[in-house]
């Protein structure tokens, strides 16, 4: 009986050691990104979750993971940068929806040197297939003419509902309070008409703490039912909350069909402040319910970059209206996802998209300066990469042999410049962007020169060196991201 239960407690001890299979969906602790984490938006696609937040800047990056607590640690892939003068600045709260097998990117920026925030509009990209990476071409802008100030718009995010498709978002409208709004809409990228209708304005005090507020509004839908699931009061306060409308039936555009709950439905509890701009996913099993939304961990955090994505599990009340519960304080264990069996990755080969082989560290070398070449892929540690995201929409490449990093020799910008190993920096040649191509690959973008890391003369053989060189957009030039265990 004492070695049956031995035999029992060794299996349960081997579900908990990292990179087992048995053990990929056993649990997760907030935050899931620290990093630029505000606004979040996540889906489970395919295999993975795809999770993608405000930059404050004109880039927009998309974490991809296996496991829901992956995303911490996971590679920030780069899929647009803008540098349009009326919206090449200030992106805010984005959103992936799919429509006829292509992803469509919804998000808020500002014009280039204008002053915060009064030209933010809201823009959209059309995917041009069904990888959530892309790429992605810029479709349309979407305002209207009875937004003020000059047609501002932010938050939006568009709503199936009656056989029809709408446009939610949070504007000002003849006057109003910072308020919801919606429009019709013909397709995924264009607004029927030119106005929008107030559907609702900050009321309730809870709606008005630090700041008179109706934003991020996220359509909820479940057994006929549809709720809107809104943001209230100041973003930069403690008091940032979550309320609901209740559809009612009738025009979906006239406020009479929206009822608004009197109190709010989720909002601060514990170390837990401001929790709100939230987005709603399923598990990998179709089983389970989750929100995911940001918040800080102090009354002064703000609204801003301090902000970290946090995501729980959810139930339903018996009227059919969704119990968000508390919020969860970070690192607390939480139980996974309901149907994750991959394995958290620890690291990443590069994998050259021309020749099939690994970026390589030289004989394993731990030296400063040593080469990174090209090699036929072993599984070797110096083979394997970390990818730490640095907060500025770029990361540094760790190599797990030596702990070193992906350097471009004497900070040089010309073409040919090598490419090594060294210790860590933090300088721009240190630092590159994960730029998505096409069909799961990336280029790697120096931060300091904007050149990539390049096969030279395209050649195929094992130990052929890599360098900085020009884009030339080419298979010699683009990688694949292996997660390896």
């Amino acid at each position: 009986m004492i070695r049956k239960s031995l035999v029992v407690l060794a299996v349960l001890l081997l579900g908990l050691v990292p990179g087992l299979p048995a053990s990929a969906a056993t649990s997760y602790t907030n935050p899931i990104k620290s990093q630029k984490g505000a606004d979040p938006w996540l889906r489970y696609y395919n295999g993975n979750y795809y999770l993608i937040t405000t930059s404050f800047t004109n880039t927009l990056v998309i974490r991809k993971s296996p496991t829901l607590g992956g995303l911490a640690n996971a590679p920030s892939v780069q899929v647009w940068q803008d540098g349009t003068a009326s919206r090449g600045t200030n992106i805010w709260a984005p959103e992936l929806h799919m429509f006829n097998n292509r992803w469509y990117l919804y998000y808020s920026a500002g014009a280039i040197g204008a002053a915060c925030c009064d030209s933010q509009r809201t823009h959209v990209l059309e995917s041009a297939g069904s990888d959530p990476l892309g790429p992605y071409t810029y479709r349309n802008i979407l305002t209207g003419s009875n937004l003020a100030p000059g047609g501002w718009l932010i938050d939006a995010s568009p709503m199936q509902l009656n056989g029809s498709l709408y446009l939610l978002g949070s504007g000002f409208v003849n006057g109003s309070a910072q308020s919801l709004v919606i429009a019709p809409m013909s397709n995924p990228y264009t607004i029927s008409g030119s106005t929008f209708s107030l559907i609702s304005s900050p009321s309730y005090s809870w709606e008005t703490q630090g700041g008179t507020v109706n934003e991020g509004p996220e359509a909820l839908q479940r057994n006929g039912q549809t709720f809107i699931i809104y943001s209230a009061s100041a973003c930069w306060g403690p008091n940032y909350r979550l309320g609901q409308l209740t559809y009612n039936g009738g025009n979906p555009l006239s406020a009479s069909s929206w009822a608004k709950k009197s109190t709010p439905v989720f909002q601060q509890s514990g170390s837990v402040y401001g929790p709100g701009h939230n987005g709603f996913f399923t598990s990998p099993n179709g089983t389970e319910n989750w929100i995911v939304y940001h918040a800080n961990s102090s009354a002064g955090g703000g609204c801003d970059n301090g902000r970290t994505t946090r995501a729980q599990r959810f139930s339903w009340n018996s009227d059919g209206s969704p119990n968000f519960g508390t919020p969860v304080g970070t690192g607390v264990s939480l139980a996974a996802p309901a149907g994750e069996t991959a394995s958290t990755p620890s690291a990443y080969t590069l994998v050259n998209r021309n020749s099939g082989k690994c970026l390589d560290v030289n004989a394993s070398s731990g030296a400063d300066g040593a080469n990174v070449r090209q090699w036929a892929c072993t599984g070797g540690n110096n083979q394997r990469w970390r990818v730490e995201d640095q907060g500025d929409d770029t990361s540094r490449l760790v190599n797990v042999a030596s702990g070193k990093v992906l350097d471009v020799s004497n900070c040089g910008s010309a073409d040919g410049t090598n490419i090594q190993q060294w210790s860590w920096l933090n300088n721009t040649c240190q630092r590159f962007r994960l730029v998505h191509t096409t069909a799961g690959f990336v280029r790697l973008v120096n931060a300091a020169t904007n050149k990539v890391a390049d096969v030279a003369d395209c050649g195929t053989g094992d130990g052929v060196n890599v360098r900085l060189w020009t884009w030339l957009n080419n298979n010699c030039q683009q990688w694949s991201l292996n997660p390896v265990q």
